[in-house]
């Protein structure tokens, strides 16, 4: 039983936990008008151009605090000659959230040849991926601000280009996102929000209530002590069943999909020391950029006529998070609106797909 199941079965029935307790310029829009397409095909193979792509990877030293954690990136480029454009990519927020995601999207769009070259950073959130995971108090505040800090910082290679900066993002990092650029904190060309998501696994299903949330204290409290926590952990998330079962069941599309590399490699990294912190704060909901809809809806109106915004939903969503993304089809402050086949990451599933559109898009905002 999955750490997301075994939580849900015990708010359904009884509502308690039976756990100790001690234990960062903007764009005209004279060629954006809000338009809306739907990609059929589900085929992964898509072909591009072959030229080579560079990938460099390297560590950023976050100071948080007093903690000063290690931040993983990579950068995708090519050595082709003209004008560079630069993305940046960042993970949706989960518990297999990883930059392996965007490899495939990243690679896809610096191949094709066009009016511009693009530059790819993938940078992994703190506490998920391949970044370091420390036992602090992980909220939607302090990714955010992890976000701002990693823009605007000189040590990071997306520092000098915050004036020619599309941010690409997915689910909850979107959101986050779109958030920081409504608050005038970063000030990128486009924004990108693929699969965008705003609710946490128990708060999506449960809601929020003073009932409610004591308990999702009660089960994050748990998951973070240095006991049973752990072997919660181990024995739900760092678990190749669970794993399985969870991208079967809501975070692919297609089961053929879902191959034992990619389990393997999300297995992995549970195995990191302090995997489950960040989790945690996920599950109960204090990653969630907003608390309803209508803040979430917002977020992206806040955007109208200031930073162009495409929005790429899938077509195999579970109900609540499809219902989410459809609110936005219509919504103010989206240029542009498509969907592809997939459920939470596109991304990943149908990596071509997903880069057609982005390549797309792209163009249009050069």
């Amino acid at each position: 039983m999955s750490m997301v199941s075994f939580a849900m079965s015990h708010f359904s029935s009884t509502l308690s936990f039976n756990f100790p307790t001690k234990i960062p310029h903007h764009t005209t829009f004279s060629r954006y008008t809000k338009s809306f397409t739907i990609t059929t095909s589900a085929s992964l193979d898509y072909s591009t151009d072959k030229s080579t792509v560079s990938l460099k990877t390297s560590n950023w030293q976050w100071k948080f605090k007093d903690k000063s954690i290690k931040i993983y990136y990579e950068e995708h480029g090519n050595e082709s000659d003209g004008p560079r454009k630069n993305i940046l990519m960042i993970p949706a927020i989960s518990d297999i959230s990883s930059v392996e995601e965007w490899r495939l999207v990243a690679k896809d769009i610096i191949q094709r040849s066009g009016n511009a070259n693009w530059r790819a950073t993938i940078v992994d959130w703190p506490g998920l991926g391949y970044s370091e995971r420390p036992k602090i108090d992980y909220n939607a505040d302090v990714m955010e601000s992890f976000l701002v800090d990693f823009i605007l910082d000189q040590n990071t290679p997306v520092s000098s280009l915050t004036e020619d900066l599309v941010i690409i993002g997915g689910g909850h990092g979107a959101t986050l996102a779109i958030r920081a650029a409504k608050k005038g904190l970063v000030k990128p060309t486009a924004i990108v929000a693929v699969a965008p998501t705003w609710s946490g696994p128990l708060p999506i299903h449960f809601g929020r209530d003073s009932k409610t949330e004591s308990r999702y204290k009660l089960l994050r409290d748990t998951l973070r002590s240095p006991v049973v926590g752990w072997m919660m952990y181990k024995l739900t998330v760092s678990n190749k069943e669970f794993m399985r079962h969870q991208y079967k069941s809501h975070i692919y599309a297609d089961y053929a999909n879902v191959t034992s590399a990619i389990i393997d490699s999300r297995h992995e990294l549970t195995k990191m020391k302090g995997a489950r912190y960040a989790p945690a704060s996920f599950l109960t909901g204090l990653f969630d950029p907003v608390k309803t809809r209508e803040e979430f809806l917002e977020l992206f109106e806040g955007l109208e006529d200031k930073v162009p915004v495409l929005v790429v939903s899938t077509s195999s969503a579970r109900k609540k998070s499809k219902a989410e993304m459809e609110a936005l089809r219509e919504a103010k402050g989206v240029s542009k609106f498509v969907e592809v086949p997939g459920a939470l990451l596109p991304q990943e599933e149908y990596p071509y797909l997903v880069a057609r559109e982005l390549y797309s898009f792209l163009q249009n905002i050069i």
